[in-house]
């Protein structure tokens, strides 16, 4: 291990002022990247690896961050016109999830922020920082990407205005949208601009949209063009948002798509390209050699930490994308249901620097990625991939044609573990047990989970149930609870086994869509059972392009057009969460009255004893 803090140059990041350009004898730059987030060189910040790619096609790159939107606009001046064009992104993070809580409740901090400080970046910071670029620069196109970009692409519900919004393009006044991981059609952009082909007649880049009012030629696509209802209709009969988010969801997760999708926004048409091909080995190691420095910029030298950087400096992710598909995640629509994994050696290679890094003291804190045990996972006909386009291969069952063989994740494992000068590598990303659960009795499944067990767990393993109640599961598209009772059971068979003390920490979500306080308090009463109190526990968000969202806001599951039941309002979600701290004694005499109304005394009985019930009516007949 390296001891000496290494020393770099300014010039080894990306510059952020006039002064950094001026240092480097750039006269002007190609490309400026605004961005939500403090700047952070490392390839687990997305602004960082735009900019890198960029870089690596032989532009002159300079990322501004959070820029100040609410002085006199200096931030997006001092660099003057790029030659290209503007780039924006709100950031790692959809700004309204930052900013809000599930109950709309303001946060007090921003783990993208020096010292996880607060405001530092607007709400819808994507539309903020592309209207004023816009309004102080109207010639210059406009490219915007990222979480929040890429997730409101098409009309979508925005839960903290509690309304549909058209597609963010409409909205932002930005010329293309990059939708998803955009190394690719960035790669293409770029070469097809230093062709010298004009900006505005370039529409036939994959996994980009634009707007337009012009018609639409479909004579020289490759595509089939389809139709959604447009925003209006969907603002008038929410059948048809949720019509419209089966087949959005459909041909996102499609390995080849042909369908280009067409939208009607207020008054001109989206048009949204299909996706590229995921990643290959190749490409995605191309991307993580890039010249990272891994360290946040120089000007945070004097500035408290940054809790996101802090949390991921010493992590290898090992894989992209997740074919999981829960209802109430937005990895698979933004990095895509098919995996793209890194080659071994790429992995061993970023090991290595971690362990030069002045500050590692022998701890690698994750070996993971979306979910940590996708690594290398594909189907066995990739012919049948291409023609699929079912959302999960998990649900409702695993895909008979979907390798889930762990035996190259287990050897990364093991070579990590016997590096030198690594003392321990964790595994900190959720783990889908459902992967390994259904064939323990191959060696190659028993031996990925002894090995993830016995050396890759920090002390507390992390898995996500989510949930108890069968029905409540089926929505989420999550496993049956009785696979946990099982992963249970061999996570404490593999510690007897090894002589360890380790917990398993599961995670559990309230007021999902098709939940309700009868399915809450059951949840109380499995894990009373379990003698488990809840530490890692969420109320609902809905966010922006989910099932779980188009639930929420429509009461229509798309995929079976029947009603589901939703808890909205702060009120009803409060009402659900309280059932995850049921022991605590604030909470006792509301959750008996409610279960009393409902006529579960069983259930409170169950959870209190009958001496707590007998309690209660008393007290009430007193009052």
């Amino acid at each position: 291990m390296q001891e000496n803090k290494p020393t770099y140059r300014i010039n080894d990041w990306l510059p952020t002022t006039k002064k950094e350009v001026v240092a480097r004898g750039w006269d002007q730059l190609d490309v400026i990247l605004f961005s939500g987030d403090a700047y952070v060189d490392h390839p687990s910040f997305g602004p960082a690896v735009i900019g890198r790619l960029l870089e690596s096609h032989g532009l002159k790159v300079a990322i501004v961050p959070q820029p100040n939107w609410q002085d006199d606009l200096r931030d997006f001046k001092k660099l003057g016109k790029p030659r290209l064009f503007f780039a924006v992104t709100a950031g790692c993070m959809d700004s309204m999830v930052n900013h809000y809580t599930a109950n709309i409740r303001l946060r007090s901090n921003d783990a993208y922020t020096p010292g996880g400080k607060a405001g530092f970046r607007p709400d819808y910071a994507t539309i903020k920082y592309s209207n004023i670029l816009k309004d102080l620069f109207p010639d210059i196109p406009i490219v915007i990407g990222g979480v929040e970009a890429s997730l409101r692409r098409l009309t979508h519900y925005d839960y903290w205005s509690d309304k549909l919004k058209p597609g963010i393009l409409d909205d932002s006044k930005a010329d293309l949208l990059v939708y998803g991981m955009g190394e690719k059609p960035l790669s293409m952009l770029i070469n097809l601009l230093e062709k010298g082909i004009p900006f505005n007649s370039i529409q036939n880049i994959p996994q980009t949209a634009y707007i337009t009012n012009k018609e639409i030629n479909s004579e020289t696509e490759d595509w089939k063009d389809f139709y959604l209802h447009s925003h209006n209709d969907c603002l008038k009969d929410k059948v048809k948002y949720a019509e419209n988010f089966k087949v959005i969801e459909e041909e996102s997760n499609r390995y080849q798509s042909e369908k280009r999708i067409i939208q009607k926004a207020i008054q001109n048409n989206i048009v949204i390209n299909p996706p590229f091909e995921p990643l290959s080995e190749k490409e995605i190691d191309t991307v993580y050699n890039l010249p990272f420095t891994r360290l946040p910029h120089p000007k945070y030298a004097k500035k408290e930490s940054i809790p996101a950087y802090e949390m991921i400096r010493h992590s290898i992710t090992l894989h992209r994308g997740c074919f999981g598909a829960c209802s109430f995640c937005t990895i698979s629509a933004h990095q895509g249901k098919f995996i793209s994994s890194r080659s071994e050696k790429s992995i061993l290679k970023e090991v290595d620097q971690v362990t030069k890094m002045h500050d590692f003291r022998g701890y690698i804190s994750d070996l993971g990625g979306p979910s940590a045990n996708m690594y290398r996972m594909q189907g066995e006909d990739l012919d049948m991939c291409k023609k699929c386009k079912r959302a999960s291969c998990l649900h409702p069952n695993v895909c008979k044609n979907l390798n889930t063989n762990p035996k190259p994740l287990t050897q990364i494992y093991k070579k990590v573990h016997h590096n030198k000068d690594v003392k321990k590598a964790f595994v900190g990303s959720g783990v889908r047990y459902d992967l390994f659960m259904h064939k323990l009795n191959s060696p190659e499944y028993a031996e990925y989970a002894d090995e993830l067990i016995k050396n890759h767990v920090s002390g507390r393993l992390k898995v996500a149930p989510e949930h108890t109640s069968t029905d409540v599961l089926g929505i989420m598209r999550k496993p049956d609870f009785s696979m946990f009772h099982e992963f249970k059971k061999l996570f404490d068979r593999v510690n007897k086994k090894h002589q360890l003390n380790q917990q398993l920490i599961p995670y559990f979500i309230s007021s999902h869509p098709g939940c309700s306080n009868i399915h809450m308090a059951e949840l109380a009463l499995e894990t009373k059972i379990m003698n488990l109190q809840l530490e890692q526990v969420q109320d609902f968000t809905p966010t922006p392009m989910t099932l779980a969202t188009v639930m929420y806001y429509s009461g229509i599951n798309p995929y079976t057009m029947k009603k589901v039941s939703v808890a909205r309002g702060k009120d009803a979600k409060l009402s659900q969460r309280k059932f995850f701290f049921w022991y605590k004694k604030e909470f006792r005499n509301e959750i008996i009255s409610e279960l009393r109304n409902s006529n579960r005394e069983d259930l409170i009985d169950k959870l209190f004893g009958k001496s707590d019930s007998r309690k209660y009516m008393k007290s009430k007949k007193r009052r």
